[in-house]
Order: C-alpha cells, then sequence, then structure tokens
C-alpha cells in the first residue's frame, strides 16, 4: 500500500500544487484515494481538452519524437490543455547494485481522473517550443491495452508464459513494489521476424516462464500500442525482441538494472535474469526490511495512541457512568414517587367507581322490586315460578298468569344473586330458552302456567 507520503508527493508532482498542506486537504476530503482526488482536482480544473488522433500511425509518432529526442525532455501539452504532464527523471543508482546500466527518463502523463494508486500512464516524448508530439492515454486504456496484450499473447503461443499483469506499466511497477519484486518488462514487435522464435523457445520455455513467475513481476505491451510504444521510446529500445528487468527507487525514480535486445536462448536469459537477481537481493532485503520497520513503528504509534484514547475513554465513561447513575437514581425516585401518586389516585377512583356501581345496582333492584308489586295468592290465574341459579340457590314466587316473561327477569335482577347483567332463563323439559325475543310474551302464552321450573344460564 501506498503510504501517506508517497501520495503527497504522487499528488503534487501530478497536479503541481506545492503547498502540502492543501494537498493534504484535498487528500484528506477523498479519504486519501489518490485516483479520485487527481480526478476531482483534474476535472475542477479543466477548460478544454485536446489529444492527438488515438490512431496514428506509431511510425510517425516515433519520427516525431526521434526528431526531437536532443532535447530530453518530456513534451509538454498544448497551452489550453488543462491535463497535467510532469517529467520524472529516473537517476542512477550505483554501489549497492552492479548491474545498473543506465537511466531511464520517464513521464508521468495523467489525465483528469483516470489514475489508479499513484501515476497514470508513463510516456517519454520530446519537443519544441512547448509542442507536443505524443498524446495523453488514460490508465483504463492503459489497463486495457495490456489486458490485450495479455489475451493476443496467450492465443499465440499458449498458457505457459511469464504471467503478464493485465494493468499498465505504473499499476505494474508498484505492484512490484509492495511485493518487493523486481519488474520484468517485455516489448512485443510483431512484426519482427525474431519475435515468433524468441516467445515460443525462450519466453515460453518452462524454464525461463517459470523462473520469471517465481521471482518477478512481469509486464509486456505491444509497441503497436499506445503504452507499448511510448515504453519502447522511454527504454530507447533500438533491437527486438526486447527485455528489461527494473525497479522502482525512491522519489518516483525508475532503476533499469538490465536490458536484453536481441534474441536470446532460453539459457542465456535464465544466466541474465539469475544475475540480476542475486545481484539486487541485497535492495530487496533491504526494502522489505525498511517496510517492515516502517509498519512496526506505525503498529507501535498506532498501539500508543490506542491505548491513550482506551485510558481517555475509560476516564470519560467513569465519569459519564456516574452522572447517569445519579440522574437514575432522582429518575427512578421520581417515577417512584409519581407512580405511588397514580396508584393512589387509582384505587380512590376505583373505590368510588365500585360504590357508585353498587348504589346504582341497589336503586334498579329496588326499582325493579316495586314493579313487581305484590306477591298474589294462591289461584287459578296465579303461576308458580322455581328459580334455580348457578351457585345451586334457589327461589321461588308467585306471579299473575298474565303478566310478562319480563317480570321473571326483573324478579331475578331484584334478587342481587347475580353479578352479570347478560343470563337467560330456560326451561329443562323441553328446553326452551326465553332470550329477548320472548320476553313480551305473558307466562301462559309462553306455557309456563300454572308452574314452571327454570334455570339461570350464564350467556
Amino acid at each position: 500500500m501506498v503510504d501517506v507520503a508517497d501520495k503527497l508527493a504522487y499528488f503534487q508532482a501530478i497536479t503541481g500544487v506545492e503547498d502540502p498542506d492543501l494537498c493534504t486537504e484535498i487528500l484528506q476530503a477523498h479519504g486519501w484515494d489518490l485516483e479520485l482526488a487527481i480526478s476531482s482536482f483534474t476535472s475542477a480544473n479543466q477548460t478544454s481538452a485536446s489529444t492527438a488522433n488515438s490512431d496514428s500511425d506509431p511510425r510517425e509518432s516515433l519520427n516525431r519524437t526521434e526528431s526531437a529526442s536532443g532535447s530530453g525532455l518530456v513534451a509538454a501539452p498544448s497551452s489550453g490543455l488543462a491535463w497535467k504532464l510532469v517529467t520524472l527523471p529516473i537517476s542512477v543508482i550505483s554501489g549497492s547494485i552492479g548491474l545498473i546500466s543506465g537511466a531511464v527518463g520517464l513521464g508521468l502523463w495523467a489525465a483528469g481522473g483516470v489514475l489508479s494508486y499513484s501515476l497514470g500512464m508513463m510516456g517519454l516524448g520530446s519537443g519544441r517550443g512547448g509542442e507536443s508530439s505524443a498524446r495523453l492515454v488514460s490508465v483504463s486504456a492503459a489497463a486495457s491495452e495490456a489486458m490485450d496484450f495479455v489475451a493476443a499473447f496467450e492465443r499465440e503461443y499458449g498458457t505457459r508464459r511469464p504471467n503478464f499483469v493485465g494493468e499498465g506499466f505504473v499499476d505494474a511497477l508498484q505492484r512490484s513494489r509492495n511485493a518487493f519484486k523486481l519488474l520484468f518488462v517485455y516489448l512485443h514487435s510483431p512484426d519482427h521476424p525474431d519475435s515468433p522464435v524468441f516467445c515460443e523457445q525462450t519466453l515460453c520455455s518452462e524454464a525461463v516462464a517459470s523462473f520469471v513467475n517465481e521471482n518477478f513481476v512481469a509486464w509486456g505491451g505491444s509497441i503497436r500500442a499506445s503504452e507499448g510504444f511510448k515504453m519502447s521510446n522511454s527504454f530507447k529500445a533500438s533491437r527486438f525482441p526486447f527485455c528489461a528487468v527494473v525497479m522502482p527507487a525512491t522519489n518516483q525514480r525508475i532503476a533499469l538494472l538490465q536490458q536484453v535486445e536481441g534474441p536470446k536462448s532460453p539459457e542465456e536469459m535464465l544466466m541474465v535474469l539469475q544475475r540480476v537477481l542475486e545481484e539486487s537481493a541485497p535492495v530487496l532485503v533491504a526494502a522489505r526490511l525498511d517496510a517492515e520497520e516502517r509498519r512496526n513503528n506505525m503498529r507501535l504509534r498506532e498501539e500508543q495512541d490506542a491505548a491513550y484514547r482506551a485510558a481517555l475513554e475509560a476516564d470519560q465513561a467513569r465519569e459519564r457512568q456516574r452522572r447517569e447513575e445519579q440522574e437514575r437514581l432522582e429518575r427512578e425516585a421520581a417515577e417512584a414517587e409519581q407512580k405511588r401518586k397514580e396508584e393512589e389516585e387509582a384505587r380512590e377512583r376505583a373505590a368510588r367507581e365500585a360504590a357508585e356501581k353498587e348504589a346504582a345496582r341497589a336503586r334498579m333492584r329496588q326499582e325493579k322490586a316495586l314493579s313487581l308489586g305484590d306477591e298474589p295468592e294462591k289461584g287459578p290465574n296465579v303461576t308458580q315460578v322455581l328459580v334455580r341459579f348457578p351457585t345451586g340457590e334457589r327461589k321461588e314466587r308467585r306471579f299473575h298468569s298474565s303478566v310478562t316473561i319480563q317480570s321473571l327477569y326483573d324478579y331475578v335482577d331484584s334478587l342481587g344473586c347475580l353479578e352479570v347483567e347478560d343470563y337467560s332463563l330456560v326451561s329443562n323439559f323441553p328446553r326452551v330458552a326465553y332470550g329477548s325475543e320472548k320476553r313480551s310474551l305473558s307466562l301462559k302464552e309462553a306455557g309456563l302456567h300454572p308452574q314452571a321450573s327454570l334455570f339461570v344460564e350464564l350467556n
């Protein structure tokens, strides 16, 4: 993962903004997403865009490039172009690696909003008077070209091959840096007569392919494609097939460790790659150890910060708990007092309602008892009625045979033996329920004369 310092340096190099505080604020606002930050910055500042014809012949571009190669500068875009062209010179690393043969001057091409991780598309051109001789290529286009190359190479030469990554050169370089490996570069010239034999017998040989896949990150490109053509200019490739071994250095520089031009046998290629790997091993080990030390230091700082935050949060939590406990006790006391008042009011209200209800029932019983009048003496027009209650209690009374069944209900209600008001008077043999539809019948009409035995059935 690219660390904060690298992202800040890349952002400054790409956008041309020199103020580190401003760059830091922009990156923080975009969650340290370098691609998103550069996309937003370049999109906001873009006033016009012009690129060279994407279908132009690479040979014409090569001729235009060679005509101005003496300047050693990357061509700048026209004055109306809002995109940035940043030149990142590649210096020679000496001392620790004896195989470094030269320095590659690579230009960083950044088109608004199309960068991955760090850079974008790297290319080298030349120009005079600020005229551009190379077109800008987006990262997505570079990745597409790389995937097309891998697919075409596999169709042509099979699956036993170096595992070329399907991404742009800069992303492949970053991948090798993250993996602490060297980057193996192959530039493919489809028209060169030596290319098929070299690919079939050398690159795709089991020994070379296995060695490259185990020890390197591999990237390949066709010089017919835009990025492959630019990289051939960057490396000043004069003969094909062309291979190179590079590694990322400090300050966005790349070290060219070895280049192999022209056809080579598998044995010769393996000898070169083994020698490069052996002599670069101390640098890779030192880089890995340095990265581990940075990670350990960062982890230590994070642990210290976490411990401080934990202690601070613990103190704050204790204070918050104390306040919450005090508030809880006060709240519970207030709730208990409120509940006591409510219960007391509810008891008083229930007692009052019960008394009112009992008084109403007593008045109702008295009124119904008065409506019945006095109990008549026995006679031919007098009906004897026996009422049995669910409790087993029995009540008996005489009624005039002309009174309605409603009078029997009034009699039961006046006794106060029932706590409910919804009930029916029912005879057993035959079973007849004297409900509301029969209450207007007289005892005689209902067949209850001269005597009847009824029981109370709760509904």
